[in-house]
């Protein structure tokens, strides 16, 4: 048994944890780490045969990321079968653990799901070794029923606060009617230019209000576009501004270089750094940005063809429906959040105070209800659980080759990663004796983990012996899971067993939401009550 056959061993134990079957379609990506603003190219490689129809995924974002750019499609051809590459640039602005979620592929109308991969976005290195650590916070105790009616008639109270607001203003509203606002004579160029003037003005450089020069600058640019060549520059995105821009010169027929392009989007690109990702640009490159700005606005507005008086009446027209639309729009924001804040304050206070009294909470339920004491695989581990433990096909997330050294492997498992209660048994036999080291085993869980989204995992390993004497591996801790719909993280905490007999592997796995005392009670229950046969017996 070699060296590298010990560790794919290992490595499939850890990929027990993520459910998920080999992809047909290979993902990669060039670098796990990134910094805020920068690229990271994902590479999608389909192999079929020369008759297949391959349709790739296509968008402006992937989970949380944004596509900067879809480059086209590579073929290799090797005899009878093609190699389709597809590769995207992706971006983020904030800091963050982020993850790639599995991508639809459609092969000859079959649809094949890629494979998850994480991607971290940092602003600076942080030392994970020096992160301070906190204790749990202990269990909070239920307010008394007086409280509840208190929080209960509080929330009535906001409501009608919230409710008389809003009837309040939309009363204001329909007495004064918000009048239209006059034209101002000037044109778009003449407002850009004396905007720009009045920017330096402000001095915002000298007091290094950089984010706030660039916001400014960015401003401006984007009203003059709107007004000037009609699409709705301020709130696009730069990717969807620059794209809008070249529709609108297509249609309008105006001569513009595609340098003119190159140097709004670099300008506009750079703003964005500053705003979102921090960045501080050289003062020569700030000055550099400004003339280009203005060089840019002069260029577009002489490329733009004179307008005939329906062209001005149209213009005028546009104008006043984006005002209305802004009008309504912020009207519409204003009732929905007023209307959203009091809808989750009160559902958060109902679900808070009566949901454990009412409806009952899982973790409660399975911790009163009937418990079943079961030996789960070969060589044997005997749990008692609230619930029967399911077969899992194991063999189907296992390589060929890795197969090929087990002589048995058996998996069974309750839950998902993500839920209340997660329990998992797995247990195998090596055809030959392998010294599997248990701490590789754990840190191969950890990571898979990490590749479903998992963030911020505090580890513990110790030592650890049943009644009967056979010594294993207890690794302990926190980490924060994302919420599958919502996307919220939300804290979990988990204990990992690891024995190994012989030429046998037992492993245990118990996860739980953090904070759920009844979930805690249950992993008491079932971390007492581990029995393994030893493969002597």
């Amino acid at each position: 048994m070699t060296i590298k056959q010990l560790y794919a061993i290992l490595f499939m134990f850890a990929a027990f944890t993520a459910f998920g079957q080999q992809a047909q379609v290979k993902t990669s990506i060039d670098s796990t780490k990134i910094r805020v603003g920068s690229q990271a190219k994902l590479t999608l490689k389909a192999t079929v045969d020369t008759a297949s129809k391959v349709s790739f995924p296509q968008g402006k974002t992937f989970g949380q990321l944004e596509v900067l750019e879809s480059y086209p499609i590579d073929t290799i051809r090797k005899g009878a079968i093609y190699e389709l590459i597809k590769k995207y640039g992706l971006t983020q602005f904030d800091s963050g653990r982020y993850v790639i979620p599995r991508l639809p592929v459609v092969i000859n109308n079959k649809t094949v799901q890629t494979d998850s991969i994480a991607l971290e976005v940092n602003n600076i290195k942080v030392d994970t070794l020096k992160q301070k650590m906190y204790d749990i916070k202990p269990v909070a105790t239920n307010a008394s029923n007086y409280d509840v009616w208190i929080y209960f008639i509080l929330t009535l109270l906001v409501l009608g606060g919230i409710g008389y607001g809003i009837w309040w203003y939309l009363k204001k509203r329909n007495k004064q009617p918000v009048k239209a606002e006059p034209l101002i004579l000037t044109t778009p160029i003449e407002r850009a230019t004396t905007e720009l003037q009045n920017l330096e003005k402000k001095e915002l450089l000298q007091r290094g209000a950089i984010k706030e020069y660039y916001s400014e600058l960015s401003d401006i640019a984007r009203t003059y576009i709107e007004e000037a060549i009609h699409i709705p520059a301020k709130e696009s995105t730069t990717g969807e501004l620059i794209e809008a821009m070249r529709n609108a010169v297509l249609r309008k027929k105006m001569s513009l270089k595609q340098e003119t392009f190159e140097q709004l989007e670099e300008v506009l690109r750079a703003a964005d750094l500053v705003k979102f990702a921090k960045s501080r640009p050289l003062d020569f490159e700030i000055a550099q940005d400004r003339n280009r700005i203005e060089k840019t606005i002069v260029v577009i507005d002489k490329s733009i063809p004179e307008e005939k008086p329906e062209d001005e009446d149209h213009t005028n027209r546009w104008l006043e429906e984006q005002r209305k639309k802004k009008e309504k729009r912020r009207r519409t924001i204003i009732i929905i959040s007023s209307a959203a804040a009091a809808l989750l304050l009160l559902i958060g206070i109902s679900v808070f105070y009566i949901k454990d009294k009412i409806f009952g909470a899982p973790a409660k339920e399975m911790l009163e209800g009937q418990w079943v004491k079961s030996e789960y695989g070969n060589p044997g581990v005997t749990i008692e659980t609230p619930v029967v433990l399911k077969r899992w096909d194991a063999t189907k997330m296992v390589p060929k080759d890795a197969m090929a050294l087990i002589k048995d492997l058996t998996m069974f498992g309750y839950g998902t990663l993500y839920g209340d209660i997660y329990i998992v048994v797995s247990t195998s036999q090596f055809k030959q004796p392998i010294d599997v080291d248990l701490n590789k085993a754990s840190e191969g869980v950890i990571k898979t983990w990490e590749t479903q989204g998992a963030q911020n995992i505090l580890v513990k390993n110790e030592a650890f012996k049943t009644d009967k004497g056979i010594e294993g591996v207890r690794s302990y801790g926190t980490m924060a899971l994302p919420d599958p719909i919502t996307k919220n993280l939300q804290r979990a905490y988990y204990e990992l067993y690891f024995f190994k007999q012989q030429q046998g592997l037992q492993q245990v796995i118990i996860l739980h939401k953090e904070g759920d005392e009844y979930a805690t009670q249950i992993l008491e229950r079932i971390k007492k009550s581990i029995e393994l046969r030893s493969l002597n017996q």
